[in-house]
């Protein structure tokens, strides 16, 4: 947790998924100068006249250190070799604010947790809130779900609030509310439960989740609201990220979700890619 702007934030957490390595990438780089025969790495110099069986790529993958990529890296700035060496990071608990400033990040792969699918859990404590409950009742459900990146309960109640206004204002304006916010089948758990907020809550998170709930409520939810996602970078891309991210100058969140990355990633990689402090 770091106060920020008077406000207390949670921190990302990040594993790394996946390396592949950063024998490709000498490979890549003995190739522009047909210089096999002098790296320090045994398997490599053997493809000078060789093609590498499947165990030898395996080996090849296996490098801990290439003492051309880090002339090529640091000394001439030959940074395409890099491309061929990839990464990849599951993020839990940044903020969708965040994706905004990964958006700018052009070369990158990013799976992110879908707000289509997986709002059910916000529309159906709306609907119990409806039908015996009330508005105290839908926020201290949603405080439980720990669904944003700010850590003070207070300004948490007050997004909750917002979120529940902008459902009432919503479901006044539309004469089929509930058909677009539950599944057909469970529906009738509604009149069956009406008056017990509760029991009607666990009974629609047990039933069908209406699929696509997102479609008609995504502008519901704010900035502030917590995501996971897998994101993968190549190296020369990474140490773009790393360079502009971990940054003064970054947006703190980004900038706490690259030091994370950083942290995550092994030290052969940030050899080349982030200078030594």
């Amino acid at each position: 947790m770091e106060e920020v702007y008077g406000i207390e934030y949670s921190k990302p957490e990040v594993v790394l998924l996946q390396e592949t390595g950063i024998g490709v990438s000498e490979a890549a780089a003995r190739t522009c100068y047909d210089s096999f025969a002098n790296s320090e790495n045994e398997v490599v110099q053997y493809i000078e006249e060789n093609m590498p069986t499947h165990e030898m790529c395996g080996d090849l993958n296996s490098i801990e250190g290439s003492s051309l990529l880090d002339n090529l890296a640091w000394t001439h700035f030959h940074h395409s070799i890099l491309e061929h060496a990839n990464l990849s990071f599951l993020v839990r608990g940044t903020s969708r604010g965040v994706l905004q400033e990964h958006a700018r990040h052009r070369i990158q792969a990013i799976s992110v947790r879908s707000t289509r699918y997986t709002m059910s859990s916000i529309i159906n404590a709306f609907v119990a809130s409806k039908h015996g409950g009330d508005k105290a009742f839908f926020i201290d459900k949603i405080l439980s779900f720990d669904m944003f990146v700010t850590n003070d309960e207070e300004y948490n109640k007050i997004e909750i609030g917002a979120v529940y206004d902008k459902l009432e204002y919503q479901s006044k304006k539309l004469e089929d509310f509930i058909s677009i916010a539950v599944a057909p089948s469970s529906i009738p758990l509604i009149e069956e439960f009406d008056g017990y907020a509760e029991p009607l809550f666990n009974a629609l998170e047990s039933g069908k989740k209406k699929r696509n709930v997102g479609d008609a409520f995504k502008h519901i939810i704010t900035d502030n609201v917590k995501v996971d996602m897998v994101v993968t970078f190549n190296l020369r891309s990474l140490k773009n990220y790393f360079t502009l991210r971990d940054s003064g100058a970054a947006y703190f969140q980004i900038r706490w979700l690259a030091q994370a990355m950083m942290r995550a990633t092994p030290s052969k990689y940030l050899d080349l890619i982030v200078k030594k402090r």
